[in-house]
């Protein structure tokens, strides 16, 4: 059992959102209010010396400025430990990406605000399981960056040899093809296995499509 309750911070600029959001904290038994704020200067100086384990973060404290996610960053590289939820009426993918980057551990909307408290206690826990709508566009993002990661992983002139390859061509057809040497294309083939961690041209002319590499 936890020896304290759960101490809750909530930052938000909306005077309404503020209280309902707060009365929503206060109402949980194992939950402690310890402090609220609704601009970032109030913010920090009322985080400053306290204890939070928990902060619920507005991302716009000022209009269509996203400083939540900065405050938040700051709030974050000063206290490890600390766990932020971002809590925002903003479903921008690029917003998102930005919030988990800063650290946050969930991200969600307000309409979903009776999730809070369950949200609060899988954040103190270390179980968070990111909300279904903030894990769709992380997923999407992961995959955009891995498969950025594949296309630069080979060089233009290796992803050639790749591609004749895996149209059946011969090592020697190849060279023929992109008038360089045999021995050009056997290095290639070398480097190629290196990077992609295989033994075989053919694998790797399979891999690299299958990847969307060429």
């Amino acid at each position: 059992m936890n020896k304290h309750k759960i101490r809750v911070m909530v930052v938000e600029d909306d005077p309404t959102w503020l209280q309902g959001i707060s009365e929503i904290v206060q109402m949980e038994p194992d939950f402690q209010l310890v402090a609220t704020a609704q601009t970032r200067e109030a913010a920090w100086e009322a985080f400053s010396g306290q204890e939070v384990d928990v902060a619920l973060m507005d991302i716009n404290l000022t209009e269509n400025e996203c400083d939540g996610i900065d405050l938040a960053a700051e709030w974050i590289e000063q206290q490890a430990q600390l766990k932020v939820i971002m809590l925002t009426s903003l479903t921008e993918e690029e917003v998102i990406v930005d919030a988990f980057s800063a650290g946050a551990i969930n991200y969600l909307n307000k309409l979903h605000f009776r999730e809070i408290p369950e949200a609060i206690r899988s954040a103190f826990s270390k179980s968070s399981a990111i909300h279904p709508t903030a894990a769709a566009v992380l997923r999407k993002e992961f995959q955009r960056m891995k498969q950025q990661e594949n296309e630069s992983l080979l060089t233009p002139a290796e992803k050639d040899v790749l591609k004749f390859i895996h149209e059946g061509h011969t090592q020697a057809q190849a060279a023929e093809k992109l008038f360089v040497t045999e021995r050009t294309i056997k290095n290639h083939i070398n480097r190629i296995l290196k990077k992609m961690g295989l033994t075989s041209s053919k694998e790797a002319a399979e891999v690299a499509k299958k990847k969307r590499m060429f």
